[in-house]
């Protein structure tokens, strides 16, 4: 697997504006991976809570770094690509954001599958933000597809 701290430098060099944002890779297992946001003045919107983009950095990182990380065990080239994605916003993201996704085992057979038969797959991966009280503030949804490079 890749580590958090790889995650995190590879924020810094390819995704800037999530890396000064403050989205952060906490943990990263086969079956899930946690990223986390601090709201702050650099990240918030006229409401002064979190910026839904930058609740959409995290919750994208949280499924992206499972997609990354499957591909990368494959030793395959793979690519990926979000084609759509859905958002739910329940309540003001204030204080520390945490996105947790569990679709690790779903996206890791989409690869498989890909890798075997050369055929592009999707895979929807869902993302949920909690804040520091355990209550739910947003909920996305990403449709990742990966195909079989030539």
């Amino acid at each position: 697997m890749i580590s958090p701290k790889k995650i995190n430098a590879f924020t810094f060099l390819k995704l800037p504006s999530a890396w000064w944002a403050g989205v952060r890779c906490k943990s990263i297992t086969e079956e899930s991976c946690q990223v986390s946001v601090r709201h702050k003045w650099f990240n918030q919107n006229p409401f002064k809570s979190m910026y839904f983009a930058t609740q959409a950095m995290a919750a994208e990182l949280s499924t992206g770094a499972l997609v990354m990380s499957f591909i990368k065990k494959t030793d395959a080239r793979v690519s990926m690509l979000v084609a759509r994605n859905e958002a739910v916003f329940t309540k003001k993201a204030t204080g520390r954001i945490t996105f947790n996704c569990h679709d690790g085992k779903a996206i890791q057979a989409a690869i498989e599958k890909t890798v075997a038969t050369g055929e592009g797959q999707t895979v929807w991966m869902e993302s949920r933000g909690i804040n520091e009280d355990g209550v739910e503030v947003s909920q996305f949804r990403f449709e990742w597809t990966v195909k079989r490079k030539g």
